[in-house]
């Protein structure tokens, strides 16, 4: 990896992979890697639906996330670039049969080199078997991963530029010790919750987030791309001298459909119960088909609070994050929009909010905004304004509140 990369230190961890700050060893860039092991079916699948919108993206759009390469790991320090367009077969492969590719065929190695070490010299009865399997003990030698190599993200050591046989040697070795690593740009302003809640509230901050997720939005529902777990964690932030540039990141749960006619989009239904409790769709929550509209009911979450700074605490965390919800019964039990709205449709919204909160507070949300953010966040998806909709409805409510 340090061939073409360096690796820094690790900046975050999730369920399925770790990310690590690094750079390019020719021109000294800051880079976002990110090491995904494919140790299941499961995973692999998630992570081929990253890596294809990732490269459907590309670098097209400033508030989404770029994508500047992405390698296969085969060994413990075998790198191989992928090229352009193309999906690594084997582990295509290994989702479609259910099975990591070479897992199979590992065990049978291993098996065959116990066996050989329980026979003896002496045993000239079975001297033909033998050779057999000490053919094949000897290949397992060959191909068994070191002791160094880990599920854990580790940084690779330094070392020389390996001779093509013995790369040729690591890529023999079974798949299941195989990774993912996407290079993506890196972000400096940390996520969405960090870089607004680090700061003092301001309108023309929260302002630009908004008019900037309506325009990353608007452009991955026009590639066909539905992005099914948008969040303030999933957006990143890149600080630079003309302000803050937000960037849709997280691409794990998203879903592609091509060939789709203007509006096409809608009528694409999903099953898949997936996203995030807090931003998810009424439709989502009910298991329900789904359309990419419940990714406008997610952003419709974020705006309302972005723009009213609503925070709360997950169970078992003391970090805020942003997020609307309402709540429930005496004690203030906090539920998750959609799930209220699935309980009942008609549940009336009171925005902006009129409950006492802590200040410092932005000002609230004016009529325009407030309209805008209740069509948003209905619990019928069709009532939802579409994607390529959203930025100039955004903008005439923001010019009229201005007013």
């Amino acid at each position: 990896m340090e061939e073409i990369y360096t690796l820094e230190k690790e900046v975050g961890r999730g369920s399925y992979g770790v990310v690590f700050e690094g750079h390019m060893a020719k021109t000294g860039q800051r880079v976002a890697i990110k090491r995904l092991p494919c140790s299941n079916p499961e995973c692999i699948e998630l992570y081929l639906q990253e890596l294809w919108a990732m490269r459907a993206t590309a670098k097209n759009h400033v508030n989404v996330i770029a994508l500047h390469s992405c390698l296969l790991q085969t060994g413990p320090r075998s790198l191989k670039p992928l090229k352009p367009g193309k999906l690594p077969l084997p582990l295509v492969e290994s989702v479609l049969k259910g099975s990591v590719a070479g897992a199979q065929h590992s065990q049978e190695r291993i098996n065959a080199q116990a066996n050989t070490r329980r026979r003896t010299d002496s045993d000239s009865s079975l001297q033909d078997r033998t050779n057999t399997v000490d053919a094949r003990a000897k290949h397992q030698d060959m191909t068994k991963p070191s002791a160094s190599d880990s599920t854990t993200p580790q940084r690779p050591q330094n070392r020389a530029r390996k001779r093509p046989a013995q790369r040729e040697e690591e890529q023999r070795r079974p798949l299941r010790w195989s990774a993912l690593w996407l290079v993506m740009e890196y972000c400096d302003g940390g996520d969405l919750n960090q870089y607004l809640l680090s700061r003092p509230p301001d309108a023309h901050r929260n302002h630009s987030v908004v008019r900037q997720l309506c325009s990353a939005v608007a452009f991955l529902h026009s590639l066909g791309i539905t992005h099914r777990d948008l969040k303030p964690d999933n957006v990143l932030v890149c600080i630079t001298p003309k302000g803050a540039v937000v960037k849709v990141a997280d691409f794990g749960l998203s879903k592609m459909s091509e060939g789709l006619a203007d509006g096409g989009l809608t009528k694409q239904h999903f099953s898949s119960t997936c996203g995030s409790d807090f931003y998810m769709a009424p439709e989502v929550w009910g298991g329900l088909t789904y359309t990419a509209q419940a990714d406008i009911f997610s952003l419709g979450v974020m705006f309302w609070a972005v723009l009213e700074r609503i925070t709360f605490l997950e169970e078992g965390t003391t970090q805020e994050q942003l997020g609307a919800y309402v709540c429930k019964g005496r004690s203030g039990w906090l539920m998750p929009l959609g799930e209220a709205l699935w309980e009942n449709a008609d549940l009336q919204l009171c925005i902006p909010l009129k409950s006492k909160r802590a200040p410092p507070l932005p000002p609230p949300p004016g009529p325009a905004m407030c309209t805008l953010l209740l069509d948003m966040l209905a619990s019928n998806p069709d009532a939802r304004p579409l994607a390529d909709q959203l930025e100039a409805r955004v903008r005439y409510a923001l010019r009229e509140d201005s007013h």
